[in-house]
């Protein structure tokens, strides 16, 4: 396949569930993070600041989206530029010992011959839409 008929631009799609084992420590980190992007406070935007605080103080999903940065993950990979990004993260009702939590249906995620859509699963995730994502942040790069 030429590079003439397909096109650059990829959509790499990550879900992931992480367990909170320190609140305090990831709220603290994100009203670091907060305190460094806003600068001191009673600034020009300290009304944006004090909403960012009060929501990374009140909810986990939130405080976890405030520190995710999708550069990051591509940032040192060889012939990549990272065009748009956009993220979010909600609280979720997960069991870990629920085999179905992450079932696949091989059919929708095979990768075709033409490049075609490129949903791999890994690690039993399917790489899908999020449907009826609420709440938590989202950021655009």
């Amino acid at each position: 396949m030429s590079t003439s008929e397909t096109s650059r631009f990829v959509r790499l799609q990550v879900e992931m569930v992480l367990e909170i084992t320190d609140p305090a420590a990831l709220s603290g980190t994100a009203l670091e993070s907060i305190a460094a992007e806003y600068g001191e406070p009673g600034g020009q935007s300290a009304a944006e600041r004090m909403q960012a605080e009060a929501a990374v103080r009140e909810d986990d999903a939130e405080a976890l989206a405030s520190l995710i940065d999708p550069f990051d993950l591509v940032s040192e990979v060889p012939g990549v530029e990272l065009a748009q990004a956009s993220w979010s993260s909600e609280t979720v009702d997960y069991d870990p010992d629920d085999l179905d939590a992450w079932d696949l249906d091989d059919d929708e995620h095979e990768v075709d011959d033409e490049g075609g859509d490129g949903d791999m699963p890994h690690n039993g995730e399917d790489g899908g839409e999020h449907s009826g994502v609420s709440g938590g942040a989202e950021r655009p790069v």
